[in-house]
C-alpha cells in the first residue's frame, strides 16, 4: 500500500505545475489523439477534467483525505494540492513530508547508506536534470506553445488563464539563467547546450545506477524511484516538437522500462478510466 500511495502522489511529483498536468491532461491533436495518451489521466473529453485526477481519489480514499482538482484557483500555479481535515498541502516534497508523518514511508526498508543515496540522487536531479526539463516545457519556443502553454491554460479560470502561463515560462528561464548563467556561459545558446549536456549525463547516470534491477534499490519502489519517475515519465512519453532530452532518454531502455512498469503497475486504474 505504501508503494502505491507513493506512486499517486510522489510518483507524479514532476519539477513544475505544467509538467504535472503533462500526467493529467492529454491535449488532443489534429486527428483527435491524445498527445500524450499513454500517460495516466488521459481524458477522452477535451480539457475537462472536472473531478480530480484518478490517482488523487484513490490516494484521498486511501488516507481518508481528498486531493482537490488541478484547476488553479490562486496565481502561484502550486499543484497538487492534499486536503486532509484541517490540513492544507501543496507542493511535491510537503505533500510526502506530510505522509511520511501520518506513517506512510516508502524507505522504512532502507540502510542508512542507501538513504543517503537518495538524497544524494534526488540532489542531482535538481541540479543536473531539471533546468533541461524546465527548458524543454517552458523555454523551448516549439514545446510551449503546443504543448505546455495549452495544457496549463486549460486547467487555469480565464483570464488567469492569459496571464500565468507566460509568468510560468519567463520564471523557468530566470531559474535556469540565475543557476546556470554564470561566466564563462555568457549567452543563453551556451546555457542550453551545457544544461542538455548536464541532463544528458545525469539520465547516463541513473541509467548506470539502475541496471538491471526493477527498481533502484531491489525489487521495492522507493522515494527515489518515485522521485526519477516524476522527472523521466513527461519526457518518455509526451509528444514534443524538439526532442532533443526525449531522444537521448529513449536510447537508455532500461529508463524507458522502468517508467512503463510503474505505469503499467502502479497505474492500471488510470488505464481503466481512460
Amino acid at each position: 500500500m505504501v508503494q502505491e500511495l507513493l506512486f499517486h502522489q510522489a510518483g507524479a511529483s514532476l519539477p513544475t505545475p505544467a509538467l504535472h498536468v503533462a500526467l493529467q491532461q492529454q491535449p488532443r491533436d489534429e486527428n483527435g489523439a491524445g498527445r500524450g495518451r499513454a500517460l495516466p489521466g488521459y481524458q477522452r473529453s477535451q480539457g475537462r477534467q472536472d473531478g480530480g485526477p484518478l490517482r488523487a481519489q484513490v490516494l484521498g480514499r486511501r488516507l481518508g483525505a481528498s486531493v482537490c482538482p488541478l484547476r488553479v484557483s490562486g496565481g502561484s500555479g502550486d499543484v497538487p494540492i492534499l486536503t486532509s481535515e484541517d490540513n492544507i498541502v501543496s507542493q511535491p516534497a510537503k505533500i510526502l513530508n506530510f505522509l511520511r508523518k501520518q506513517k506512510y514511508n516508502a524507505d522504512y526498508q532502507l540502510s542508512a547508506k542507501q538513504g543517503a543515496d537518495t538524497l544524494a540522487y534526488i540532489a542531482l536531479l535538481e541540479e543536473k536534470l531539471l533546468p533541461a526539463v524546465l527548458h524543454t516545457f517552458w523555454v523551448e519556443n516549439d514545446n510551449y506553445f503546443n504543448v505546455t502553454k495549452p495544457w496549463f491554460a486549460s486547467r487555469i479560470p480565464f483570464p488567469l488563464s492569459l496571464i500565468l502561463p507566460g509568468r510560468m515560462s519567463k520564471r523557468a528561464l530566470n531559474r535556469i539563467l540565475l543557476t546556470k548563467g554564470e561566466p564563462p556561459l555568457y549567452h543563453l545558446k551556451e546555457v542550453e547546450a551545457q544544461i542538455y549536456r548536464d541532463a544528458k549525463e545525469c539520465l547516463n547516470l541513473l541509467s548506470n545506477r539502475l541496471g538491471t534491477s526493477q527498481f533502484f534499490f531491489g525489487d521495492i519502489p522507493t522515494t527515489l524511484d518515485a522521485y526519477v519517475f516524476g522527472f523521466l515519465a513527461p519526457l518518455y512519453k509526451v509528444h514534443f516538437p524538439k526532442v532533443q532530452l526525449q531522444e537521448h532518454l529513449k536510447q537508455l531502455t532500461n529508463l524507458c522500462r522502468f517508467c512503463d512498469d510503474i505505469l503499467s503497475c502502479y497505474f492500471r486504474l488510470s488505464f481503466a478510466d481512460g
